[in-house]
């Protein structure tokens, strides 16, 4: 591994950093690697306890790992820096349920997809690094290679993949229905998820969009989404979080109207850094849209509905982007415009959503279920991050030791945008090679850091 990463190092000085990189063809691939694992002996360890009282950093473990084959059409790509997701949380808590079930479901689609069902899971969605070796079929993609990876994984042997990817019945999301995801030194990924790195960005900084960027281009832009027109105005919970903070940035460059809801005014500032301007702080402003545990506040709903007109000069969201989910989603199907489109995934805060269908279907708005990306809309998402037009969120990375602790930080929402994880990198600020392209963006990459 020492010689793989002292490979990747040259580069950093040279002028022709292709070169040094195409050098890794003739390097032997390590028999294991340190991987951040849950184990499958582990998944009780926290029966009993409310949610927000399980720890990550007791189930997730860095620990060496067998270096699996490579099969038809995948790529074994040296991970230089990865980030924390909220599956991630979701896999080191067990919730909502142990991801071994995942494996053992793959694991029996065939011989091939049998490697993924072992008693640990290498999780992790998120990765830029190099390509080392590619398995028979790949010509796209060769070692040496600047990547970042995105999150789909889907077998293409049906049909209903055909028309739109996220269809197909075989879809998983790599690192978390999948093993030997990407916090990992390794990691093994199907080569239609390569994309290229942007060059005027660092490994933390490329590995950072991926998952969510990707998720909030088709929830807001795709015609599989919200399809997202000029001037529309763009309700965005949790704004300047991992998710969040690429949709108000999706929004701002297609022409809309973000108004931007956060928790305090720190996220606030962010967002108006971002270029948003209509922002309200619910914590500061006291919205709470629950009663009880059971009774939701439809007078809150009023009030909220009520401020977002102020802020946009009577209008009301044409769309909602949705990723709260249980405490929220009452307001968003109340203050989503006639007509207008509720689109959302995730659901951090619950899963069971309670709104009052009369304020759907009296005044026409639709629900729209969105669920990553497939290869077209996350390419182009991609694409818009190399441009210098949709910019990384990254607060603070950690160490491969540390991913506990950042995961800890992310299931306990005191993180900004996204948390990133150094894999092989050992230390920010490596593997920028446009470095022109970068000093006209610069205070716009950086205005996480430090949150």
């Amino acid at each position: 591994m020492q010689d793989i990463l002292e490979a990747i190092m040259a580069a950093e000085g040279s002028d022709r950093p292709e070169r040094e990189l195409a050098g890794l063809a003739g390097l032997a691939v390590p028999e294991s690697y340190r991987g951040v694992v849950v184990r499958a002996d582990e998944t009780r360890m926290f029966e009993g306890m409310a949610t927000r009282d399980k720890d990550p950093r007791k189930a997730l473990h860095v620990q060496e790992v067998p270096t699996p084959e490579l099969g038809p059409g995948e790529a074994l790509v040296a991970v230089m820096a990865s980030a924390i997701n909220y599956n991630t949380v979701w896999t080191s808590i067990f919730e909502p349920l142990p991801t071994f079930k995942f494996l053992r479901r793959y694991g029996r689609l065939s011989e091939l997809t049998k490697r993924h069902d072992l008693p640990y899971h290498v999780v992790g969605s998120d990765a830029a690094g190099v390509v080392l070796r590619t398995g028979p079929g790949v010509t796209r993609w060769s070692a040496g290679d600047e990547v970042v990876a995105h999150c789909l994984s889907v077998e293409l042997e049906d049909a209903a993949g055909h028309d739109d990817t996220m269809l197909d019945p075989q879809q998983r999301i790599w690192g978390f229905e999948t093993n030997f995801g990407g916090l990992a030194e390794l990691a093994v990924v199907k080569a239609n998820q390569l994309m290229p790195k942007p060059r005027h960005l660092s490994w933390e900084e490329a590995a950072s969009p991926g998952l969510v960027n990707s998720t909030a281009y088709r929830q807001l832009v795709s015609h599989h989404g919200a399809n997202m027109k000029q001037g529309d105005v763009v309700l965005i919970w949790g704004a300047s979080g991992g998710l969040g903070g690429y949709a108000t940035q999706m929004a701002l460059n297609g022409g809309a109207i973000p108004v931007c809801v956060v928790s305090s005014p720190d996220k606030a500032e962010l967002c108006r850094k971002m270029g948003a301007e209509l922002v309200i702080d619910r914590a500061a402003e006291g919205f709470r849209f629950w009663q009880d545990e059971h009774t939701q506040d439809q007078d809150e709903w009023r009030r909220f509905g009520e401020r977002i007109r102020e802020l946009t000069g009577g209008e009301d969201p044409d769309i909602v982007f949705e990723h709260p989910g249980r405490e929220t989603f009452g307001a968003s199907v109340y203050v989503t415009k006639r007509g207008g489109t509720i689109v959302t995934c995730a659901s951090t805060s619950g899963y069971q959503h309670q709104y009052d269908n009369r304020y759907l279907w009296m005044h026409l708005k639709r629900i729209v279920g969105s669920h990553f990306a497939n290869y077209r809309e996350a390419w182009e998402a991609n694409r818009l991050v190399a441009l210098g037009r949709i910019h990384p969120t990254v607060s603070k990375t950690y160490d491969l030791e540390q991913t506990g602790q950042a995961a800890y930080e992310v299931h306990r929402n005191a993180h900004q945008g996204k948390v990133g994880v150094r894999c092989l990198a050992p230390a920010d600020g490596l593997g920028v090679r446009d470095r022109e392209l970068r000093s006209r963006h610069e205070e716009a990459i950086n205005r996480f850091r430090g949150h």
